[in-house]
């Protein structure tokens, strides 16, 4: 199987769309929120069937590990009970997703989380989702002030009740960031990788995982700028009196291969071990367009791994094995369809 570790429900309804505008809007009037619209199964067919389903029968990839898209968490809007009622919504509109293409599509979800607002009131979700809806991960946001960092390191013990319900469940989380308010940040070129960069960093100055032998995060878009300057968290673990990064980071962190160029994807796999690397697009997500160089689409990032000519089975462990090790929830979800 070719797994997708990164996919995001981009093209939802425009009902969906339009109601979180209208929940935010009368919450900024101080009236109550419309009731959420009525959106039929055909509906969210045309919805995937000629976008993310196209897309992945053109590009031969099997199943995408499908969450709400991250852009449009937006947990800086409102308040706490308004992220709550936008987050079941979105969840449960990909529980649906799943439930019309099981055999495509497994489940992650978005978090309640709010400015200011205890990580454990997210949990219930959390096991909403995976006991309920059959989720197999959630998307953890490091920053819920949409760009100005308010909340502590992913290191404190301000996230240590969410990550015991984690490992309870044994379920991984994507760390990553939404919308960005920010004027200094572009979201998706610079917030989100800067996210990904800084949860490296944060990860690195402390002894999470310690705690948490089990916990295991995936930080996306090729994990941001660490591959890249990979001697330079060397040398930071060790001017710091840290462990070796190897050692005390690469059991429980992972990457995934949303880099849109080769010679990005080949840097990759030169630094970080391929066992570390999940097979990942963000598609349908934030490059969408035609690499003129090349002629294909920047985020078929399946033409990039291919052309790096692995071992089968390394190939096979990115493009499936990985995914499966990292998600044991998916892992029993495809054993029970014989997969």
């Amino acid at each position: 199987m070719i797994i997708d570790c990164h996919g995001h429900y981009t093209t939802a309804p425009a009902a969906h769309t339009s109601w979180r505008e209208a929940q935010v809007a009368a919450h900024d009037a101080g009236a109550a929120a419309p009731l959420y619209p009525g959106i039929g199964d055909d509906e969210i067919r045309e919805s995937v069937e000629g976008s993310q389903l196209r897309l992945m029968a053109d590009r031969g990839i099997d199943l995408t590990i499908f969450s709400p898209r991250a852009s449009a968490m937006g947990h800086h809007r409102g308040d706490e009970t308004l992220s709550t009622a936008w987050t079941r919504a979105c969840n449960d509109l990909v529980a649906r997703v799943v439930g019309l293409f099981p055999r495509h599509f497994a489940g992650v979800c978005q978090l309640p989380q709010s400015p200011a607002v205890p990580i454990e009131n997210s949990v219930d979700e959390l096991r909403r989702c995976v006991a309920e809806l059959g989720f197999v991960g959630c998307n953890l946001n490091p920053d819920p002030s949409g760009g100005y960092w308010t909340a502590p390191p992913l290191t404190d013990k301000h996230w240590y009740p969410f990550y015991e319900a984690m490992v309870e469940l044994d379920v991984p989380a994507m760390v990553h960031v939404s919308a960005v308010t920010n004027p200094a940040f572009h979201a998706t070129g610079s917030h989100y990788l800067n996210a990904d960069t800084t949860a490296f960093m944060q990860l690195l100055e402390a002894d999470l995982f310690h705690d948490f032998p089990d916990l295991r995060l995936v930080i996306p878009h090729g994990g941001g700028a660490v591959p890249y300057h990979w001697g330079r968290f060397r040398g930071l673990a060790d001017m710091l009196g840290r462990p070796p990064v190897e050692d005390a980071l690469m059991g429980n962190v992972f990457f995934d291969t949303c880099v849109y160029h080769q010679p990005g994807i080949d840097l990759l796999f030169e630094v970080i071990e391929p066992a570390n690397i999940l097979f990942g697009s963000e598609m349908v997500g934030a490059v969408r367009g035609i690499d003129p160089r090349t002629g294909h689409h920047f985020d078929d990032t399946r033409r990039y791994v291919d052309a790096l000519a692995l071992a089968p089975d390394v190939r096979d462990g990115v493009y499936e094995r990985n995914a499966r090790r990292v998600y044991p929830r998916l892992d029993t979800l495809l054993r029970g369809q014989d997969r």
